[in-house]
């Protein structure tokens, strides 16, 4: 009898889920090959007389439009009984259907060839399946169930990774519209390893042809670290939705670099294997895309929820959902001593260069870059920009941020580590949605409201920068500049400006361009074999150097006053043979040694 029941219970429980999967998918891979995926979906429970599905336009983790639709083709509409139902277009990415039964079939064809954590590639290696790239949805049943059954390429070996619910064979589980698009999936002959922390799973899917059994291993090792360090800092992991996070790394020559973070997952792509450089080159990667599944995933910003298929998706926090994060990246691979201190340190250089020296600041505040993700987040145009004058990558912006804070918190006594956590207990865990103003009203509560207030009202609404000079030498840090060097603020390659000159540089003053070609500097006739920073290191500060150069076919004069070189140098004490003082010493343990 209590066989007979439970046979009952897991029956009726299959069935009220298979009523309420309302859009159902099958995707095959015949012609992998040539890059194409077939997809056949099935959407019942329809309400409404003129139905509309779609593609999505954008795609969770990125800020920007991707026109996805552009990749579908041969699209074929039927009612539940096969009668062929006619479409109309609204717009570019999406269709209307009306005369149906409740019922739709769509059938279409998909080409994905870009191996990222945005987009889709499908060839005889993998399908590599970004989901808001690949499926079609229907906007009004975006509340209701979702399943997909992957037709996988038996005679390839491939097995299917994903966070989404496994069903059963390859057929998987979403409760929503939402899971369902956050779940990117790798379908290949890949390579696996797992680990066990407080009772959930930690799992390695390594899709990397080249990589041996001892590259995995050493891998996974250093993950293990990164991951136990990056726990220390909140003091849990997040509780994962089927008691599993997976790391879907990529690692083959046909795909493309990135890291895309997913609420149980993250894409890790790259075209370095693990066999050539991937085990040290990679990691960093593996280290941003974990902190955010507690900062950005959990610690959600307001301004991201629900996230909109349909339009770009604009925060102002992501200054702090991806600044913050970028600075525990290469902090958290210090504690793990998988880099050493040293070169964590000098690593920090061209970042706080790129921010201290960007005139970037002169027209946005933290928030207002955050504004502009959609126009950076790998959006295309093919018209030119001034952003080396007006940019500051909020990657690159928070992370300063974040360095900046956790040092005069540790003045403080306090840290960043525990600030993160405050954060997390308040928001992230109670699954409540943050503003700026929320970050804002936490570190008050945390650090008290004159240190918080200063903060936030100096550098994250204004775009001030902290005392970075006083907040090295508290860890043991030496921040300095040769001003006796020159510098002309420009990139140039084989004679030619490769970006524009920043506002009131040596090259800015003097009139050139970006696309100017460089003939002669002072007596020296400039050649692919002319080094120019070699080059300048023959002249002094103030020194008037005649230039000719070439501007659409036509030679020009003008005369360049060299300026300063005002980037910095970031170094540990000792290796200037500066010894440290205690506080110091204990300072800096505390700061990047393991927790």
């Amino acid at each position: 009898m209590q066989k007979f029941q439970l046979s009952l219970f897991i029956f009726l429980f299959t069935y009220i889920v298979n009523a309420q999967v309302a859009s159902k998918y099958i995707i095959s891979f015949e012609n992998a090959v040539h890059h194409e995926a077939t997809i056949h979906a099935t959407f019942t429970d329809l309400k409404s007389d003129e139905v509309i599905f779609r593609m999505s336009r954008s795609s969770p983790g990125r800020y920007a439009i991707h026109e996805f639709a552009k990749n579908v083709y041969n699209v074929k509409v039927t009612d539940s009984k096969g009668n062929v139902l006619k479409t109309t277009r609204p717009n570019p990415y999406a269709w209307n259907v009306s005369g149906h039964d409740g019922t739709i079939q769509v059938s279409y064809t998909l080409f994905a060839n870009h191996g990222d954590g945005t987009y889709a590639q499908v060839d005889e290696t993998h399908a590599h399946l970004n989901m808001p790239a690949t499926f079609m949805y229907v906007p009004e049943l975006s509340e209701n169930e979702m399943e997909v059954t992957f037709d996988i390429q038996d005679h390839l070996n491939w097995k299917v990774a994903t966070q989404l619910k496994h069903l059963d064979g390859n057929t998987y589980y979403a409760e929503n519209l939402q899971y369902f698009m956050d779940s990117p999936t790798e379908i290949a002959n890949y390579k696996t390893r797992s680990f066990q922390v407080d009772g959930q799973t930690i799992r390695l899917v390594l899709h990397d042809d080249a990589a041996s059994e001892a590259d995995l291993d050493a891998y996974f090792e250093n993950i293990k670290k990164v991951v136990l360090q990056q726990k220390a800092v909140f003091g849990e992991l997040p509780k994962y939705d089927y008691g599993e996070y997976t790391f879907l790394a990529c690692y083959m020559p046909n795909a493309s670099g990135d890291g895309m973070e997913h609420r149980n997952s993250t894409y890790v792509v790259s075209t370095r294997s693990l066999a050539k450089g991937g085990i040290d080159q990679n990691i960093g990667t593996v280290s941003h895309e974990f902190f955010h599944c507690w900062n950005v995933e959990r610690i959600r910003p307001k301004s991201l929820e629900p996230f909109n298929f349909e339009e770009a998706n604009m925060s102002g926090e992501l200054w702090f959902a991806e600044g913050f994060t970028s600075y525990y990246d290469d902090l958290t691979l210090c504690r793990a001593g998988v880099i050493s201190e040293s070169k964590y340190i000098t690593g920090l250089t061209g970042t706080f260069n790129y921010v201290w020296n960007s005139p970037g600041r002169d027209y946005f505040n933290p928030i207002e870059m955050s504004y502009q993700a959609p126009f950076v987040d790998a959006a295309k145009s093919v018209d030119e920009t001034n952003r080396e004058n007006t940019f500051i990558s909020y990657y690159s912006y928070g992370s300063m941020l974040g360095l900046a804070l956790d040092l005069s918190l540790r003045e403080k006594g306090l840290n960043l580590d525990d600030y993160m956590k405050f954060v997390w207990m308040t928001y992230g865990k109670t699954q409540s949605y943050y503003t700026v103003g929320n970050l804002n009203e936490t570190l008050n509560v945390y650090a008290g409201k004159d240190f918080g207030n200063h903060f936030f009202n100096n550098y994250i609404y204004k775009s001030e920068m902290p005392d970075f000079k006083h907040l090295f030498e508290t860890v043991g840090v030496f921040l300095s500049t040769d001003l006796s060097k020159v510098d002309l603020s420009v990139y140039v390659r084989h004679g030619k400006l490769m970006n524009n000159p920043k506002n009131s540089s040596t090259a800015y003053n003097a009139g050139l361009q970006k696309g100017d070609k460089l003939i002669k500097v002072g007596a020296t006739e400039i050649n692919e074999d002319i080094d120019i920073n070699e080059l300048l290191t023959s002249f002094k500060v103030n020194d008037s150097v005649e230039v000719v150069f070439e501007r659409f076919g036509e030679t020009k004069t003008t005369s360049l006053t060299l300026q300063a070189d005002t980037s910095y140098t970031i170094s540990l004490m000792e290796a200037d043979k500066t010894p440290l003082d205690k506080k110091q010493k204990a300072n800096r343990e505390n700061w990047l040694q393991a927790k």
